[in-house]
């Protein structure tokens, strides 16, 4: 929420099997983006499920988008899955 709109959404999956928590997807309105609001989302979201045991995956060309997670702590796993010749995915964790 910014300024009691909506400004995007969060999906968050967590099994409670010990299994990986899972952010898929993050999605922040174009009018809102660049304000922080994702950064307090992963904020929200880590305390109120804990900080570590995460998964996620982008698409590599999305350079902002992998800023952001490397600024939130998550770390590429060396997993890459190759969709075309222009897109990547690329799999992060933080543990």
């Amino acid at each position: 929420m910014a300024d009691s709109e909506r400004a995007g959404v969060v999906r968050v999956i967590d099994k409670a099997d010990g299994s990986r928590k899972r952010i898929s997807p993050i999605w922040i309105m174009k009018e809102y983006r660049n304000m922080g609001l994702a950064q307090q989302a992963f904020l929200e979201i880590e305390r109120i499920y804990g900080a570590d045991n995460w998964c996620l995956d982008t698409i590599l060309q999305e350079k902002g988008n992998c800023h952001l997670y490397e600024k939130m702590g998550y770390h590429r796993t060396g997993k890459i899955e190759k969709i075309n010749e222009q897109m990547d995915i690329v799999f992060y964790e933080k543990n």
